[in-house]
């Protein structure tokens, strides 16, 4: 005979626990204030979920009402409540890694919706946030669910949006792809909007989307002193359309940097592309897209990693790791003819050495300034085919 008893799931046993101590021990002054918690803390425990998902799904919700009586009870500071949720988040913790292993789960997952898809993704967030995925491949599980779920459901985690941007000057000062940036002002420092193209519509909207999605979530976990740092997302500023934040790099890409202060600092400057490049392949990522134009100049002048637009996690599917955008002059010979080499279009850590390498060329020589910046493919192809290489500089 099956056993077909419900698991009623409390993701937060310990406060239960800690604050049920507290109302019988008498701390509340009021029994009338004491009944109702105590009739909350009832029924919180009545609508328990029998689902690891859906314990998720309303674990915040249960979070702040349980706060807000522990705040009733002026417990809001007893170490003992913070042990308690310390305990209680280890166990979301434990949960969310059995959600990622699980087949069902994540398919159920994939299928939320709304405001119960909002809440999954904040509680993922805030759990690689505060430090309770620390194992490699548990915040790679993590970051992928948060990936594949915003890019299902059109949401972000709630954290990644900041308020008050502020002074967006009227037109554009640079054009992208699939974005145009502009300068603003957030917390009295300059930054950079890059925004959305509006006139986008119908399935090619859709794809840019999900490209804006890829990079914000990716480029979001990226911290190192040669990578350009991402501030948030804002959805004010334009009323159709979000923009990604980040600093303004007022001296500029490397290559106006050079042509303005000249190349006294270029060997530091390619160390530094280096050092950055080299951390984002020690998380596993592939910049994908690695220029002159793609590399800015800080304030105090270091050299930083930007636009990561075709960036890939290495052992993401193909489906992210095939996009042929990018610039050819920078391109491996097997993304320019996958076929002559006898592999797949793939962004490899191998194909962003390569394109260092041009970089090195391009800061060094005039030949990418003077003849390659708006060339043709077929001006490549010679390389690519073994017939012609690029010419080390004097």
């Amino acid at each position: 005979m099956s056993d077909t008893t419900t698991r009623w799931i409390h993701t937060y046993e310990a406060v239960i626990s800690f604050l049920g101590g507290a109302l019988n021990s008498g701390v509340s002054r009021s029994p009338t204030e004491a009944a109702r918690l105590q009739t909350i803390l009832d029924g919180y425990l009545h609508s328990a979920a029998s689902t690891n998902v859906d314990a998720i799904v309303h674990s915040l919700e249960y979070r702040k009402t349980l706060l807000e009586i522990s705040a009733s009870l002026g417990l809001a500071s007893d170490s003992n409540l913070r042990t308690s949720l310390r305990t209680d988040d280890e166990r979301i913790a434990a949960l969310l890694l059995s959600i990622f292993d699980s087949n069902d789960d994540t398919a159920t997952v994939l299928d939320l919706e709304g405001d119960p898809a909002q809440c999954f993704l904040d509680v993922v967030q805030d759990t690689l946030d505060r430090g309770f995925l620390m194992e490699p491949e548990h915040s790679r599980m993590a970051r992928r669910m948060i990936r594949k779920l915003s890019e299902s459901c059109d949401k972000f985690p709630s954290s990644l949006f900041i308020t008050g941007v502020t002074g967006r000057e009227e037109d554009p000062t640079f054009g992208g792809g699939y974005g145009d940036i502009y300068r603003a002002s957030y917390n009295n420092a300059p930054v950079a909007l890059k925004r959305l193209r509006y006139f986008i519509r119908g399935s090619e909207l859709r794809r840019i989307r999900l490209k804006f999605c890829r990079e914000a979530l990716l480029w979001r976990d990226l911290h190192h002193p040669h990578i350009l740092p991402f501030l948030g997302i804002d959805q004010s500023t334009f009323s159709s359309t979000l923009c990604m934040v980040s600093p303004w790099m007022e001296h500029g890409t490397v290559m106006r940097y050079l042509k303005e202060h000249g190349h006294a600092d270029v060997d530091k400057l390619l160390y530094e592309i280096a050092q950055g490049l080299q951390y984002l392949h020690s998380r596993h990522i592939v910049h994908g897209d690695l220029r002159g134009n793609n590399i800015l100049i800080t304030q105090d002048w270091r050299a930083c990693l930007a636009d990561f637009g075709l960036s890939v996690v290495s052992n993401a599917t193909s489906s992210m790791s095939t996009n042929r955008g990018g610039s050819v002059y920078w391109m491996a010979p097997e993304l320019l003819d996958s076929e002559r080499f006898g592999c797949e279009f793939t962004r490899t850590p191998a194909t962003d050495v390569y394109a260092f390498g041009c970089v090195c060329l391009e800061v060094l020589d005039s030949f990418f300034s003077a003849g390659m910046s708006c060339g043709s493919f077929d001006r490549v192809c010679p390389v690519v085919h073994g017939k012609t290489s690029v010419c080390r500089p004097a």
